[in-house]
């Protein structure tokens, strides 16, 4: 076994144009206040990091890093959550997701198709750069608008919807080997990849890859009454991120997981603060300890209620209490008795 190592922070939910979220050495140093060792950067974010020169310069990754140790805090991974939404969108979703890209590639989905392949693969290979194994983004979703079967999905939708994602996926993840970094999917709804059963769609599609992992984020099981603690056992092989967050479903008589197009506050199912919501986080990080898992505990921060300055201090306190540093020595070596074969075959009576 090996101890989860954090308590980290992903700091997309915090950049801002406001001081101390503008700038890399800011945002940095108000994490290392706030208790943080590491920082989840977002890379489609310009104010934090140049994605170009980073895939391009180990001397700026090198610069990059060094700015972030100087304030007390190491880079655990690059996001592309938004870019890899682009890598597959349904054209329901075109007029929404132009905000994920740049100005020029809007109006233009196949446009914005390519420029998205490019900037995952740039982020592959800055991580590189930046000595990191692991990078998490989205699936993007060609079927979600067809998640409920109703009216009947014709024959082969959804085999189709996944052969196109894994076709355009495929190389991402060959660059991906080549820079000996893994692809960590987020799994979440409104992605094609949302649980296990679509996950596994999806791993079959493309060879079983080995760079084909995944982000661990129990919040997004809750809202869907899925077995998160289950999910650890299950997919131990592939889970290589995990990001740090709560939730709660509270059902009632009015409305259940769809929430009836209710705003965050007032849903069913609704995002909390590390500790506020109804994951059992003891049982998570006792599960990952137990399933070699040794990555980093990533506190996401998503809450309707909670001011997000005052969620994430207590969130980096709080992952903090759940790391568990594993044992070096079974608790009952008192009681070693020295036996050897030869002992261990006369306690069977076999001699």
């Amino acid at each position: 076994m090996k101890t989860i190592k954090g308590p980290a922070l992903f700091l997309a939910q915090f950049a801002s144009d406001e001081a101390p979220f503008n700038s890399w050495d800011s945002i940095t140093k108000w994490a290392g206040d706030c208790g943080y060792i590491g920082v989840q950067v977002p890379s489609w974010d310009a104010r934090l990091i140049d994605l170009d020169k980073a895939a391009s310069s180990r001397d700026y990754c090198d610069e990059f890093a060094g700015k972030a140790k100087e304030n007390g805090v190491v880079v655990t991974e690059l996001s592309t959550h938004l870019q890899g939404q682009l890598v597959a969108t349904h054209p329901a979703y075109d007029v929404a997701y132009d905000g994920f890209t740049v100005p020029e590639m809007r109006g233009n989905p196949k446009a914005r198709q390519e420029w998205a392949v490019d900037q995952v693969k740039k982020a592959l290979s800055a991580s590189k750069n930046l000595g990191l194994n692991a990078m998490v983004s989205f699936s993007g979703a060609l079927a979600w608008p067809y998640v409920y079967p109703w009216p009947q999905r014709p024959a082969g939708l959804i085999e189709t919807a996944f052969d196109e994602l894994a076709r355009r996926w495929k190389p991402i993840l060959n660059h991906a080997e080549d820079c000996g970094v893994d692809v960590c999917y987020e799994i979440h709804p409104g992605e094609d990849l949302f649980d296990g059963t679509t996950f596994e769609m999806f791993l079959e599609r493309v060879g079983n890859h080995k760079r084909a992992n995944m982000l661990y984020d129990p919040s997004h099981f809750v809202l869907q009454c899925l077995d998160y603690l289950d999910h650890i056992d299950i997919y131990a092989d592939r889970i290589r991120m995990f990001h740090v967050k709560d939730a709660e479903f509270n059902p009632t008589g009015r409305q259940g997981v769809y929430s009836g197009y209710a705003p965050w506050v007032n849903r069913a199912g609704r995002f909390r603060s590390p500790g506020d919501g109804q994951v059992d986080f003891g049982a998570v990080f006792s599960k990952l300890t137990a399933n070699n898992f040794d990555g980093w505990a990533v506190v996401e921060w998503e809450c309707c209620l909670k001011h997000p300055e005052d969620g994430a201090r207590e969130g980096a306190e709080f992952v903090k209490h759940h790391i568990i540093r594993v044992t070096e020595k079974a608790f009952d070596d008192f009681a070693d008795a020295g036996t050897d074969e030869a002992a261990n075959r006369r306690m069977l009576g076999l001699e």
